[in-house]
């Protein structure tokens, strides 16, 4: 693991994987795979699918702005900010060239905001998984009451609705898996969190989805009821060729079935040679 300034900000990240023959790392072009990992995450959210996908390409994960050993938000944050911070962290470490991007819930957000600001140029392809785009007006008064709580009472209100949503009991077989991955999320800081949540419920990126051009997959769970398939499917229509794969997994996806995910994002990489 190591510790970085870029942007502004103090973000932790590790560099692993094929080809990875110094810390700072050189350009390996679209062998590289960035994995972004879920609000409320880290960087651990990725332990199961980075030791996976390290055996052929070389793997970059970090923690996002606010959250994990990352520096703490105070204030507020925004997506275009959060692709600055993705940047700057590839050109200090050393990657100029191409890199593929792998992200969960607002982890996929980012990753689609940061094939439209970067473009081809520097994004080889997407893979996002239960992608948070935004959050339906109707819907914002109620998730801005549950934010506003969480900042005033802590993590701990929201851990049983957030696991039954986004972890559910039948995936649930590796019991210290899941109980590792409780307690991580309880330990976030309840301002960092909130800010970032507000960033989810201000932005909306659909109509910028139409102008990603690099190849894309969408993941949707179909044991997701954090953002259910129904809200999934709709944005990878919305990205040209992009296609849709549903797999029989959670929100927490990566946390929760690894192995799925590993190969999701392999066998799509492979398929696009990237």
């Amino acid at each position: 693991m190591h510790f970085i300034e870029v942007n502004g900000t103090g973000l932790r990240y590790e560099l692993t994987g094929a080809d990875n023959s110094a810390d700072n790392g050189g350009d390996n072009g679209a062998r590289t795979v960035v994995l972004i990992h879920e609000m409320g995450g880290s960087l651990e959210s990725w332990d199961g699918v980075a030791a996976l996908l390290a055996a052929r390409r070389r793997v970059l994960r970090y923690d996002t702005r606010g959250a994990g050993m990352a520096e703490k938000v105070r204030g507020a944050v925004s997506i275009d900010t959060m692709v600055d911070d993705l940047a700057q962290l590839l050109d200090t470490i050393g990657n100029s060239g191409k890199v593929a991007l792998a992200g969960i819930a607002v982890g996929g957000a980012i990753a689609l905001h940061a094939a439209v600001r970067l473009g081809t140029a520097r994004v080889s392809a997407v893979v996002a998984g239960s992608p948070a785009t935004g959050i339906a007006a109707e819907r914002r008064a109620a998730v801005m009451a549950r934010v506003d709580r969480i900042e005033r009472e802590g993590m701990r209100i929201a851990v049983d609705e957030s696991m039954a949503n986004g972890y559910p009991p039948q995936l649930r077989t590796d019991a210290a898996r899941f109980a590792a991955f409780r307690a991580r999320w309880l330990g976030n800081d309840p301002a960092s969190y909130a800010a970032i949540y507000r960033m989810l419920v201000e932005m909306d990126l659909q109509p910028e989805l139409p102008h990603i051009a690099c190849p894309v997959l969408v993941l949707g769970g179909s044991l997701d009821r954090t953002r259910p398939p129904a809200l999934v499917e709709p944005v990878a229509r919305a990205i040209p060729g992009a296609r849709y794969q549903l797999l029989e997994t959670s929100h927490y996806m990566a946390v929760a079935t690894p192995e799925l995910i590993a190969a999701a994002i392999d066998g799509f990489l492979d398929s696009i040679s990237a």
